[in-house]
């Protein structure tokens, strides 16, 4: 959610589509400075955020940062805004820092996820913040973007000092693009046994429910409304039901207007397939 007019607002537009998590950015995702946060908005947004029930939220990094860039200009800052958004989620009382595992820009996979891991490292030891739990997002792997396949995301928990207290933020949208298939019961379950091998289900914390508008193993990153992408409701139908993820918090980052129409409907549509999967259930029960 926009946190346009203050970062507050972002809560009051979640309950307007009956949401019950939220994801944000804490300051614009397209500059390097980010103003501070006063005292004032902390607290606006703290007594907004118990008002709402205390829903799961999670804030994503600004998309400017690289910790595996080959510039040294740009990672010096990628290092330092990293760590101010560190910050910004403790000030903030945010558990979750969702991030982009970067880009290594020619230098190769390999010294790139070694590159990535030494600087998201000293960003963390940078901001001295331990309350926030970083989470690593899977992508599509459009150009020379790391952290498509599992086996890359396993690496930087395995190898950061921070690893353990880390975990994933799962984007199907991303997922799909990368290879790995939902849509239907074989190929859903395929693609979460090879996560939980590579890099562990305890480790999956939040998700980002996106249809993809290309095809499975693209490899480019296009989000979709729910059924109107190559996915289908079929693969959301099964991850919305899945007994592993009930308390999972999950969020929409598909196209939307100010009036959040688009959003309504997603939302709506989610729901019911919620519901179908329970009705499902209670038939077998019977």
């Amino acid at each position: 959610m926009s946190i346009a007019g203050g970062i507050h607002l972002a809560l009051e537009r979640m309950e307007k589509i009956e949401g019950r998590a939220l994801q944000i950015f804490t300051a614009n995702q397209r500059q390097w400075r980010a103003a501070k946060l006063d005292a004032e908005r902390i607290a606006l947004y703290k007594s907004r955020w118990r008002e709402s029930g205390k829903p799961p939220v999670a804030s994503h990094d600004n998309y400017l940062i690289n910790l595996a860039a080959l510039d040294e200009q740009i990672l010096r800052q990628s290092v330092a805004a990293f760590a101010e958004e560190l910050k910004r989620c403790e000030d903030l009382g945010i558990p979750y820092l969702v991030m982009h595992p970067g880009a290594h820009g020619g230098q190769g996979t390999e010294r790139g996820l070694i590159r990535l891991v030494e600087n998201l490292d000293l960003a963390i030891e940078t901001s001295g913040v331990q309350s926030v739990c970083v989470l690593i997002e899977n992508t599509a792997g459009q150009g020379s973007s790391l952290g498509s396949s599992f086996e890359e995301i396993g690496f930087i928990l395995q190898n950061s000092a921070f690893g353990n207290s880390m975990g994933i933020c799962y984007d199907t949208a991303h997922g799909f693009a990368a290879g790995y298939d939902i849509r239907d019961v074989k190929t859903y379950e395929l693609t979460f046994e090879k996560l939980d091998r590579q890099i562990g289900l305890n480790r999956l914390r939040f998700f980002h429910i996106n249809d993809s508008k290309r095809e499975l193993g693209s490899r480019v990153d296009r989000h979709e409304h729910i059924g109107k992408g190559n996915i289908g409701l079929q693969g959301f139908r099964l991850l919305l039901n899945d007994p592993r993820f009930d308390l999972h918090p999950m969020v929409l980052e598909t196209p939307k207007g100010k009036d959040l129409r688009e959003d309504k409907e997603n939302m709506g549509l989610l729901k019911s397939l919620l519901e179908d999967g329970r009705r499902c259930q209670e038939a077998v029960r019977e």
